[in-house]
Protein backbone atom coordinates (compact mmCIF):
# COMPACT_ATOMS: atom_id res chain seq x y z
CA UNK A 1 0.00 0.00 0.00
CA UNK A 2 1.12 3.46 -0.96
CA UNK A 3 1.27 5.94 1.65
CA UNK A 4 0.81 10.02 1.35
CA UNK A 5 2.72 12.24 3.69
CA UNK A 6 1.16 15.27 5.36
CA UNK A 7 3.20 17.43 2.92
CA UNK A 8 2.14 15.93 0.35
CA UNK A 9 -1.26 15.24 0.86
CA UNK A 10 -1.30 18.68 1.80
CA UNK A 11 -0.39 20.14 -1.18
CA UNK A 12 -2.65 17.91 -3.36
CA UNK A 13 -5.50 19.07 -1.80
CA UNK A 14 -4.29 22.71 -2.09
CA UNK A 15 -4.05 22.15 -5.93
CA UNK A 16 -7.54 20.37 -6.45
CA UNK A 17 -9.06 23.18 -4.53
CA UNK A 18 -7.05 25.95 -6.80
CA UNK A 19 -8.10 23.70 -9.53
CA UNK A 20 -11.84 24.02 -8.72
CA UNK A 21 -11.75 27.84 -7.93
CA UNK A 22 -10.01 28.56 -11.09
CA UNK A 23 -12.44 26.92 -13.19
CA UNK A 24 -15.31 28.53 -11.64
CA UNK A 25 -13.69 31.70 -11.96
CA UNK A 26 -13.43 30.98 -16.13
CA UNK A 27 -16.78 30.10 -15.77
CA UNK A 28 -17.68 33.83 -14.36
CA UNK A 29 -15.08 35.97 -16.10
CA UNK A 30 -14.74 34.48 -19.67
CA UNK A 31 -12.48 37.76 -20.91
CA UNK A 32 -10.01 35.84 -18.13
CA UNK A 33 -10.26 31.93 -19.30
CA UNK A 34 -7.50 30.98 -21.17
CA UNK A 35 -5.16 31.60 -18.16
CA UNK A 36 -7.34 30.12 -15.67
CA UNK A 37 -8.25 27.10 -17.62
CA UNK A 38 -4.90 26.14 -18.23
CA UNK A 39 -3.78 27.02 -14.69
CA UNK A 40 -6.55 24.78 -13.61
CA UNK A 41 -5.84 22.09 -15.49
CA UNK A 42 -1.60 21.96 -14.49
CA UNK A 43 -2.73 22.59 -10.95
CA UNK A 44 -4.91 19.32 -11.22
CA UNK A 45 -1.67 17.58 -13.14
CA UNK A 46 -0.16 18.47 -9.74
CA UNK A 47 -1.95 17.00 -7.23
CA UNK A 48 -1.82 13.84 -8.92
CA UNK A 49 2.12 14.44 -9.10
CA UNK A 50 2.42 15.43 -5.03
CA UNK A 51 -0.34 12.44 -4.34
CA UNK A 52 2.03 9.73 -6.51
CA UNK A 53 5.48 11.03 -4.92
CA UNK A 54 7.87 13.35 -5.81
CA UNK A 55 6.41 15.89 -8.25
CA UNK A 56 9.98 16.39 -10.57
CA UNK A 57 9.83 13.01 -11.17
CA UNK A 58 6.84 11.95 -11.74
CA UNK A 59 6.53 14.67 -14.23
CA UNK A 60 9.76 12.83 -15.76
CA UNK A 61 8.03 9.95 -16.41
CA UNK A 62 4.71 10.84 -17.77
CA UNK A 63 6.56 13.60 -20.43
CA UNK A 64 8.85 10.54 -21.19
CA UNK A 65 6.32 7.87 -21.56
CA UNK A 66 3.81 10.57 -23.50
CA UNK A 67 6.73 10.93 -26.19
CA UNK A 68 8.44 7.69 -26.40
CA UNK A 69 4.37 6.60 -27.87
CA UNK A 70 3.27 3.05 -27.19
CA UNK A 71 1.03 1.30 -24.95
CA UNK A 72 0.77 2.11 -21.95
CA UNK A 73 -1.14 -0.36 -19.20
CA UNK A 74 -1.19 1.74 -16.25
CA UNK A 75 -4.59 3.92 -15.80
CA UNK A 76 -3.09 6.56 -13.81
CA UNK A 77 -0.11 7.38 -16.16
CA UNK A 78 -2.62 6.99 -18.82
CA UNK A 79 -4.83 9.93 -17.97
CA UNK A 80 -1.74 12.08 -16.84
CA UNK A 81 -0.35 11.43 -20.73
CA UNK A 82 -3.91 12.78 -21.54
CA UNK A 83 -3.57 15.88 -19.10
CA UNK A 84 -0.23 16.45 -20.89
CA UNK A 85 -1.52 16.06 -23.90
CA UNK A 86 -4.02 18.46 -23.20
CA UNK A 87 -2.04 20.97 -21.83
CA UNK A 88 0.21 21.14 -24.75
CA UNK A 89 -2.90 21.36 -27.26
CA UNK A 90 -4.57 24.12 -25.36
CA UNK A 91 -1.36 25.82 -25.26
CA UNK A 92 -0.37 25.77 -29.11
CA UNK A 93 -4.09 26.23 -29.98
CA UNK A 94 -5.93 28.84 -27.43
CA UNK A 95 -8.77 29.12 -29.93
CA UNK A 96 -9.82 26.19 -28.58
CA UNK A 97 -9.83 27.06 -24.83
CA UNK A 98 -13.33 28.34 -24.72
CA UNK A 99 -14.57 24.72 -25.78
CA UNK A 100 -12.55 23.11 -23.57
CA UNK A 101 -14.11 24.01 -20.20
CA UNK A 102 -16.18 21.36 -19.73
CA UNK A 103 -13.97 19.07 -20.82
CA UNK A 104 -10.94 20.38 -18.25
CA UNK A 105 -14.00 20.29 -15.79
CA UNK A 106 -13.78 16.67 -16.29
CA UNK A 107 -10.30 16.03 -15.95
CA UNK A 108 -10.05 18.13 -12.96
CA UNK A 109 -13.05 16.02 -11.36
CA UNK A 110 -10.87 13.16 -12.36
CA UNK A 111 -7.87 14.47 -10.80
CA UNK A 112 -9.80 15.05 -7.93
CA UNK A 113 -10.78 10.80 -7.65
CA UNK A 114 -7.63 10.09 -7.95
CA UNK A 115 -5.80 11.67 -5.03
CA UNK A 116 -8.88 10.71 -3.40
CA UNK A 117 -7.92 7.53 -3.86
CA UNK A 118 -4.25 7.61 -2.56
CA UNK A 119 -5.12 9.99 0.04
CA UNK A 120 -7.66 7.74 1.70
CA UNK A 121 -5.24 4.43 0.96
CA UNK A 122 -3.17 6.58 3.22
CA UNK A 123 -5.04 6.75 6.31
Amino acid sequence: MLTIDSYRKGWALRSLREAKAELAEARRMPYLAKGLILGALRKAQMAIYYSLGDPLSIEWIVRRAAYEGGSVQDPILRCLIGIEWTLRSLYEAPELLREAIDYVDQLVQMASDIVKIFIEEGL
